[in-house]
Formats: structure tokens, sequence, C-alpha cells
């Protein structure tokens, strides 16, 4: 390979673009090289390229029109040529002089009068009105003065292969404004060695490897310099459902509002804690085996488990009332109590810490769980047997209706639902009961998102809490809002076996109370 400039020229494509589009090309070429992901190597440091010099050309080239021109001369001298030296030409017989071609004649008639070598003289016609007027062009110089500068001009270029510095500048610019020559541009490439050719390609190593320390190879082994600047390829990583999410948010709300989370992992309650400590009737159809999951094995606890006083106390209050009430008037059988099932809300919980206030010293307190809970409900895109529940409460003296209307618009305000109406409602163990409704931006109308009350006296009263002292609670599930949050619309598209997992890594980050 000649190492020289001159012996390695590559002419580009001509043309007023051509450099540009070989330039960009190659460009584009090289980016795309550089955009692999991972943390690649340059791919023009990776082998040896020669180096390259562009250099610009320039010239004029002569049109077909100037060619025509510098081969039979220019129309204003073949028009001057055609004109006979006593008399005149008609302009008529013009076109005929000149072979027959009628724009040339047009072109060459315009020139020569242009150039004062002819000039227009009207002649014949009768003065009966017989034969109209002639018009012929006659010669206005002698043939000396007519000197034809425009084919010496061409003569001049093209002997010169377009160089532009063979004619003065104005000269050039009229053959260029006559479209007698144009300007043609191109690029040429001196080629020369570069810093690391080499006749034979050497193999560089992306990386240090245990291999070559080993070896020892790594002395004299080339290393590919790396590219910081590529992608790089995203590691397999794990992703937070969007449940948790969520329930990661509420955490962060109610713990922002002074709230402590209580313990909620015993999914399995007897029916003592999960209906008759919560004021819940036996005969209540809530539980009957059609809506309850009862356990088989072990399918009771020991009412023995329960301390005697309170269990005496919650049997009392069922069967013949107190505290401002008639109870059920009905016989409380030990052996419903006993039965152990899935526990059916986070109530269960709630009833246990509260008895636990009640008997280890007594304190004001903000409680809340978030846990799973378990019915025994036909499937469809809206129900599941088993879902979550968040549940927040207070327990405190003076408790009132109106706390609990305004703890509950500062919680769901946390939320981002800040228009609020509540509707009454029952429950066996909240007097007075609502449901909490919110008017939801993206649904155009108001859902009901759910219940709150405060715990009646047959409930507190039977646990020994003071006199004065009110609870306030509420609850909702933990999947309404997050079918809401990410647009699902079947909960069995959120929940369960059909999850799809794809959704679960391109979820976003949950922005509740942030």
């Amino acid at each position: 390979m000649n190492g020289t400039a001159a012996g390695m020229q590559t002419a580009g494509r001509r043309g007023g673009s051509g450099g540009a589009v070989r330039d960009g090309a190659c460009a584009h070429a090289d980016r795309a090289l550089q955009c692999v992901p991972g943390l690649a190597t340059k791919p023009s440091s990776s082998r040896p390229r020669p180096s390259t010099q562009p250099t610009s050309h320039t010239r004029y080239a002569l049109t077909p029109a100037g060619t025509d021109a510098l081969a039979h001369g220019s129309p204003e001298a073949r028009a001057y040529a055609a004109i006979p030296a006593e008399g005149g030409l008609p302009v008529d017989a013009l076109a005929a002089a000149l072979g027959g071609d009628a724009a040339l004649a047009g072109l060459a008639r315009q020139t020569v009068l242009a150039a004062r070598w002819a000039k227009l003289e009207k002649t014949g016609g009768d003065v009966g009105g017989g034969a109209p007027p002639q018009q012929l062009l006659v010669r206005a110089v002698t043939p000396e003065a007519a000197v034809d500068a425009v084919a010496d001009d061409l003569k001049m270029l093209a002997g010169t292969a377009g160089d532009p510095a063979s004619l003065p500048g104005p000269a050039i610019q009229r053959l260029v404004k006559r479209k007698l020559a144009k300007l043609e541009t191109w690029k040429t490439y001196a080629l020369s060695p570069g810093p690391a050719f080499a006749l034979e390609r050497t193999k560089m190593e992306p990386d240090l490897t245990a291999e070559l320390v080993a070896s020892g190879a790594w002395r004299t082994a080339q290393f590919k310099p790396l590219n910081f600047d590529a992608l790089g390829t995203l590691p397999p990583h794990g992703a937070l459902h969007p449940l948790l999410k969520v329930r990661s948010a509420f955490r962060r709300i109610f713990t922002s509002m002074g709230f402590e989370e209580m313990d909620t992992n015993a999914w399995v309650e007897s029916s003592f804690w999960n209906f008759d400590a919560l004021f819940q009737p036996q005969q209540h159809p809530a539980r009957d085996a059609h809506d309850t999951f009862f356990l088989a094995e072990p399918a009771t606890t020991p009412l023995s488990t329960i301390p005697p006083s309170y269990a005496a106390a919650v049997r009392a209050v069922h069967e013949r009332g107190g505290h401002g009430s008639a109870g059920y008037d009905a016989p409380w059988k030990v052996a419903e109590a006993e039965k152990n099932l899935l526990r059916t809300h986070t109530t269960a919980v709630s009833s246990r810490m509260l008895y636990r206030l009640a008997t280890h010293g007594f304190r004001p307190a903000r409680l809340f769980s978030i846990d799973r809970v378990f019915r025994n409900e036909a499937i469809d895109r809206t129900h599941l047997a088993e879902f979550h529940q968040v549940e927040g409460l207070v327990c405190g003296p003076g408790l009132t209706l109106g706390d609990l209307i305004g703890t509950l618009t500062a919680f769901f305000r946390r939320l981002g639902l800040g228009n609020l109406r509540f509707k009454p409602a029952y429950n066996p163990y909240t007097e007075p009961s609502m449901e909490i409704m919110a008017y939801s931006e993206e649904k155009g109308d108001w859902l009901e998102i759910g219940n709150s009350g405060m715990f009646r006296p047959e409930m507190l009263k039977p646990m020994g809490l003071p006199d004065g002292v009110s609870v306030i609670a509420w609850g909702l599930s933990l999947e309404r809002p997050t079918m809401i949050l990410y647009g699902i619309d079947n909960i069995r598209d959120l929940f369960g076996h059909r999850v799809s997992l794809g959704m679960v890594r391109r979820g976003p980050v949950c922005r509740l109370g942030l």
C-alpha cells in the first residue's frame, strides 16, 4: 500500500451535496456501532484504520448549451453571421437560417439586439394597404467589431478543465447566468497508514480475565479501551407487586399521622375474637359456613384460653344486654365461640389490641393494620375469596363522630381524595356507622371506598376500658384503590395465579402520600 497522499486519493460522489452525504453516512455508521447495549468497547480503536485527509474540489463544467456554443459560436454570433452584409434578414427567416430551431432563433434575436450588433428596420408594404410591412434584422456594426467573446471564454474554460482561476469572476458569472456553465463540487480523500496500522489484524482483548492473569498473557496483550458513553444492559432484578407498593404508601400515611401498626400475623382466629368480642350475634348470617371458612383441624380453640371474667362479660352482654343495651336475648353457646376460622376481617386484631390496652394500663392510642382476610364469596371480576383489608382506629377519651369525620378527611386527603361524603350504614359492632363515599375525577362519579363508625359500648365495656373512652375506626380494601391507581379492571389480574409478571415489572412507583 502506497503511503503517500497522492497515491491514495479516492473520489467521492460528485455534485453539490455529495460530500456531505458521504460524510454523514460514515458518521452515522460510527454512532450505530457505539450504541450497542452493554459496556462496549469503541470500535474505532479496536482495529487498525488508515488516516483520511479530505480535500474539497470545485470546477466549472460546460452545460449542453455551452458545449453547443463552443462548437458553433454563441447565439448572437450565429445570428449576426446569418444577416447579409447588404440589406437585411427578415425576422421570420432567422429560424430557417439557424437550422429550423425556433427556440435558438428567439434567443439569438434577443442576444444580437442586446449586444447592439444588429437593429430592426421596417420595410415593404403597399400604400394601398395590400402587403403588410416587414421587420428586417440589419447589421449595426462591422464584422471586425462583432467579436464573439462568449465563444472565446468557453474555449478558455474548456482548455483549463474548468479551472475557476482561468477566467475573471465577472466572465464566469456571465456564463453561469446564461446557463452555459455550472459549478461542480466533490471531495477526494488522501489515505495514509494510521498510528495503529499493521499488515495483520491483532485481536484485542475486551477485558482482563482470570485466564489472562493465570497465563501471564496480560503482560503482552492489547486491551480495547472501554466506551463509558455506551448504554448499559439492565441487570436482572426483582420488582414489587402493585399491592406491596400501595401497602407501603398506606403505611407511610398512617405513620405520618402518628399511628402504630398492630401485629397481624395470625390468619387463624377463634370465633370469639372474630365475632363474639365484637358484639356480633351468634345467629348472624356472616357466621354461616356459606360466608366463612371454618377449620377442620384444629377445629376449635378452648374458651379456657380467654380470661374467664372477660368471657363471662361477653356472654352476659350477648344474652341479657347492659350498658344501655338489651342484648340479643338469645342463648350464647360456648361451642360456637370456640370454632376456629380464617379471619374474616382485621377487626379481630383490633379487638385483641383494645383488650390489651384495657388490661395493661390504658393509654390513648392510634393503631392500624394492613393484612389478608378471607371470606367464602363467589369469585368474579370484583370479588375474591381472599383479599387485603386496611383498618385504622383511634382510642381516647371524649371522641365523637366529628372526630371520626375529621380524621377520615385528613387521612383520605393524603390519598388524593379530598371530596368526601358520608352515608348512614349498619354494622353489628359500630353505632353510629357510616359508609365513606369519595368523588373520583378519573371515573367522574362517587365511589364507595370504605366503612367507618364508633365501636359500641357493648363491645368496649366488657373489655374493661375506662368510662368516657370512645373508639373511632374505619376500614377499606387494599385492592380497590390499587386497581384504580394502576388501571386494572379485573381483580384476578391483580391478585392470584393470573397475575402477569410483566405487569409487575412495568408497574410505576406508587405516589400516594408523596
